[in-house]
């Protein structure tokens, strides 16, 4: 702890230095020197003010299970690490390195929407909607920060365990722009939250959020699925008597071990940075790792974003036969709050207007 907090006094100047430059921006906004720019259809962005691990994934999949029975949506996202550059709009031709882990794993599960890539948001929706006129609203996945378009509705994240209240800029703490950036938030989630939540934990974590009288603020928690064979798609329980590899390329695996540690006999983390690429080196690491696992009941558990990144290794884990399953996921709102979450996003697009 103590050489932890060295290391962020250490870093703190170049910290100031990073939050002069976002003051900066922010001024060059302000004063309209800088301009977002608005679009005649509705725009729900999703993002948060930390780098990684807040929840957007689950929360963009819930956005658009509540959205497309009713309209015909698009997901725009960065596509962060794939290996093709521009606006690209998702096909059956697409893999992982061509628009990323999270609009595959959005386009493998939601065949009635648009999904597309593109870095810069303010070139790529004029393009998507050139190319899809039909479209009446447009979900931005992690963007908050990009402040070249701006959404209609605004949902910031922020994680239960990391709140950007108690954290600082990069790269001292984990913010990607001051605290005060929270103010431009329509909706404020407190993600990934214990599924039971105290009354007065709530109220003491809203007091720290302290949001203007235009803001509301939600609690979710995630409620992890029975798992599914990762070619099969066919479920099974976790049994108390399992040993499982986690194989995890995520941002923080805490929560995701603590809410499987009751299920299983042992879990063997095997983790990554975020996005990470799995090599064929490391994929025959994890077959001598699995094979050479003592049990009479074992497999490889991980992530739906994992999976996509796994696709590249198909041929490899069927000729293994490594028996992979994937861990779904969705999100659950706490204090029975999910049916006004559904009405104000609802109303927005209902009173939609520029």
């Amino acid at each position: 702890m103590i050489r932890n907090r060295l290391i962020q006094t250490c870093l703190l100047p170049i910290s100031l230095l990073y939050g002069l430059i976002i003051m900066i921006r922010d001024a060059l906004y302000k004063f309209k020197l800088l301009r977002s720019i608005h679009f005649n259809l509705p725009i729900i962005g999703v993002g948060n003010l930390a780098i990684g691990g807040s929840g957007k994934t689950p929360h963009v999949e819930y956005l658009i299970k509540l959205l497309s029975p009713y309209l015909d949506i698009a997901v725009m996202s960065r596509g962060y690490k794939r290996k093709s550059r521009g606006f690209r709009i998702a096909n059956q031709q697409d893999n992982v390195e061509s628009i990323g882990d999270e609009p595959l794993q959005y386009f493998l599960k939601f065949k009635d929407i648009v999904v597309s890539v593109s870095e810069s948001r303010s070139v790529g929706i004029p393009l998507l909607l050139s190319q899809k006129p039909n479209l009446q609203a447009i979900v931005l996945d992690d963007s908050y920060q990009h402040r070249s378009v701006l959404p209609g509705l605004n949902i910031l994240l922020t994680d239960y365990a990391k709140p950007y209240y108690n954290d600082f800029l990069l790269p001292s703490g984990r913010l990607r722009e001051w605290r005060s950036g929270a103010n431009r938030a329509d909706i404020i989630v407190v993600s990934k939250c214990p599924n039971q939540l105290a009354i007065d934990a709530k109220n003491k974590i809203t007091s720290k959020l302290n949001p203007s009288k235009n803001q509301q603020i939600y609690f979710t928690y995630y409620k992890y699925h029975n798992p599914y064979h990762l070619f099969t798609g066919i479920f099974r329980e976790l049994e108390k008597n399992m040993d499982i590899i986690l194989l995890t390329a995520i941002a923080s695996t805490e929560y995701l071990i603590d809410s499987l540690i009751d299920k299983v006999n042992t879990i063997i983390p095997v983790s990554f940075e975020d996005h990470h690429y799995f090599s064929p080196h490391e994929m025959s690491q994890l077959t001598l790792q699995y094979k050479n696992l003592n049990s009479d009941a074992k497999l490889i558990l991980t992530t739906e974003k994992d999976a996509a990144r796994l696709s590249i290794h198909y041929k490899y884990i069927r000729e293994q036969e490594l028996p992979i399953f994937v861990l779904p996921i969705s999100i659950e709102f706490l204090f029975n709050q999910k049916d006004n979450f559904d009405s104000h996003v609802k109303s927005f697009l209902m009173n939609f207007s520029l």
